[in-house]
């Protein structure tokens, strides 16, 4: 039994307990209510406590011991803390209305997958600092491009409701116009683009130092050169062609899962189907 255990717990109740609390705001017939939920200082506050609990998790998890342990488990929990982080910073200036809660509510599920997941996957070069760096400039891509596809996904739905007046969407709470949150998206893309961009130089980097030679051509790198290229032409189909609306979603979507199969698909792949290391 892990030390932390009652903090996964403390964590996911909180992150769980707050997105129910800012989902019932987002419903209340107060339309102010709904209006300040986002805004609300304690409710910041507490997702800055729980999410700082939740490094705290982390940081016993992965480096209490060394070498460090990147399972799945503790990937998509690291994963989903990176998210939050870049979440709270985004909210100072966007009004986001039900992406905080969905956000919220995957996070608590994601701090107990490393109690529901095959873990002890060590990393014996974890100490270098080529790795680290590739490390943290891959999950802050992560993170980013997991708000921008869940921000692309609200788009699509929100060009449903605009154009079928279809009144049963009001649960999405107040958003910005599609103009503004279309504006955002590009914005996510462009700065997912460049640490996307900067995850794969590392990696060159980090393969020399370790092996002696560049980065294998494995699947891995082949679905995130695949999703690098799609967020590169999405990018330049918007300056070409002004590409927007529920075509840029879909292919904001699109990115996203490649680099998930390109991560976590393949460790769920090895890890819980063929259980290997």
């Amino acid at each position: 039994m892990t030390p932390d255990l009652p903090l996964y717990f403390i964590t996911a109740a909180l992150y769980l307990l707050l997105g129910v609390r800012v989902w019932a705001a987002l419903h209340a017939e107060n339309t102010r209510a709904a209006k300040e939920v986002g805004r609300d200082g304690l409710v910041r506050a507490l997702i800055l406590g729980a999410w700082g609990i939740h490094g705290w998790v982390l940081h016993n998890a992965l480096l209490g011991d060394v070498p460090l342990d990147l399972s799945l488990g503790h990937s998509l929990s690291l994963i989903a803390w990176v998210t939050v982080a870049m979440y709270w910073i985004v909210s100072f200036r966007y009004r986001l209305g039900v992406l905080q809660p969905i956000i919220l509510l995957l996070a608590a599920l994601m701090v107990l997958s490393p109690l529901l997941l095959p873990t002890d996957k060590q990393v014996t070069y974890s100490g270098m600092l080529a790795f680290k760096v590739h490390l943290v400039v891959s999950l802050m891509a992560y993170g980013l491009f997991a708000i921008a596809a869940l921000h692309a996904m609200l788009m699509g739905i929100m060009e449903r409701r605009l154009h079928d007046h279809d009144k049963r969407l009001f649960w999405l709470g107040e958003m910005p116009s599609l103009v503004a949150m279309d504006s955002l998206l590009f914005q996510m893309i462009l700065m997912g683009f460049l640490l996307l961009t900067a995850t794969l130089a590392s990696g060159v980097f980090f393969s020399e130092a370790l092996f002696g030679k560049p980065l294998p051509f494995n699947h891995k790198v082949i679905f995130s050169f695949i999703s690098w290229l799609i967020y590169g032409g999405l990018l330049a189909g918007r300056q070409v062609w002004g590409v927007r609306g529920r075509r840029a979603a879909r292919w904001t979507m699109a990115g996203f899962v490649m680099l998930l199969v390109a991560y976590v698909g393949s460790k769920f792949v090895l890890e819980v189907i063929l259980h290997r290391g």
